[in-house]
């Protein structure tokens, strides 16, 4: 959709932060998500309501692929993320950025050479990438997500939220307290499984021939990460109290709500933000598993390249409203980036006392590694 080809120019040209040089000039942001399967680039500018976005960029690089065989990045998947982030870095020079928060996540947590990966990045780029824990990146998605706790045409008001996010590498998901009357949610508690759509993929693989009998194995790994989490917070009981709203961030849901839009071509307007009935959801999963690798591949909303990972995708999510089986979903076309640059903005621009606030409490946490998966014999 934004996508650009690489940058044609000399490798190894960094840019440089500079501030704004002319009288009234927008303060501009940049955020850059690198992630198991994607590297994502967003600038924006601040608005009354929030942000504007000035420039984007999306680039499937698969930089886990293979991880969860060998534990380190491989050379294809590194050059591969190289040239995304040379065009990153090329988009970054045409602006004059006020600040720029660049995170890695699941892939470079667990690659053994993900540190040095990042340190090359750096030095041929000038984009200096942190790696983030699975904490902040579950709290990054929630502040992505604010508005969306409490608008009130998503349904009535909720004291709580689930929110997950399924990613290449990893899935997040974040319990929320959330208060209504006064605009705030803070973190209770999040869970970062090592199950995404590469690790899936790759564990369960080849998903050309994949089988109803494995996807049901699928959801079935999945959903096991997710019982002690529900046995210490308790989460069942507030969704049968209907007090709690379910909010999906990942490509796997905005994938299903185009399905159910019955969408020519994916449209973020038409996505973002809309309430998604399970039932649909899982009628369309349905849908998926019947079309066959080819088919899924010829979708206009999918595509060759994200066909493999479209129906591990799924089988996460059905593993998630299994356990936690609300009504609706809401869609979020947003993620950590749209987090990074409200987190900038707010830093830049201190809202008065009076002015809505995002709180974190320390939650519990449990962050499930190799080593765990071993144990457990998962």
């Amino acid at each position: 959709m934004d996508d650009m080809p690489p940058w044609p120019g000399p490798p190894g040209r960094p840019f440089h932060i500079t501030p704004s040089m002319r009288t009234g000039e927008d303060d501009l942001f940049a955020a850059l998500d690198l992630g198991t399967n994607n590297c994502r680039l967003m600038i924006a500018a601040q608005t009354a309501g929030g942000f504007r976005v000035v420039d984007s960029y999306s680039r499937m690089v698969r930089l886990g692929e293979g991880l969860h065989h060998t534990g380190v990045l491989n050379r294809d998947a590194m050059e591969r993320t190289m040239e995304a982030l040379h065009s990153c870095a090329e988009r970054l020079g045409r602006r004059q950025v006020r600040n720029i928060r660049a995170v890695a996540t699941e892939a470079c947590r667990r690659a053994t050479n993900g540190q040095a990966f990042l340190q090359r990045a750096k030095a041929e780029t000038g984009v200096d990438i942190d790696i983030i824990s699975g904490r902040e990146e579950a709290w990054l998605a929630v502040e992505s997500c604010a508005n969306l706790l409490h608008d009130q045409r998503l349904g009535a008001a909720r004291n709580r939220a689930l929110l997950f996010d399924i990613g290449g590498g990893s899935t997040e998901i974040a319990w929320v307290r959330t208060e209504p009357d006064r605009q705030t949610e803070s973190l209770i508690g999040y869970l970062s499984l090592p199950v995404g759509v590469i690790t899936l993929s790759e564990q369960f693989g080849p998903i050309r021939n994949l089988t109803e009998t494995v996807y049901r194995e699928m959801v079935a790994y999945t959903r096991a990460f997710l019982r002690d989490f529900e046995e210490i917070h308790r989460i069942g009981p507030e969704i049968r109290r209907n007090q709690v709203r379910l909010i999906g961030t990942s490509g796997t849901v905005t994938t299903l709500a185009s399905l159910i839009l019955n969408l020519s071509r994916y449209a973020r307007a038409a996505v973002d933000g809309s309430l998604l009935p399970a039932a649909s959801a899982r009628l369309a999963v349905r849908k998926l598993l019947g079309m066959g690798h080819r088919g899924i591949e010829q979708h206009p909303c999918i595509g060759p390249d994200r066909a493999p990972f479209v129906l591990p995708g799924c089988a996460i999510f059905e593993a998630i409203h299994d356990m936690w089986p609300v009504g609706d979903i809401v869609v979020a076309d947003r993620g950590l980036r749209d987090g990074m640059i409200l987190r900038m903005i707010r830093k830049a621009y201190p809202t008065p006392p009076t002015r809505r606030t995002v709180r974190q409490n320390a939650p519990y946490k449990k962050h499930f590694t190799q080593s765990s998966m071993q144990v457990t014999g998962l």
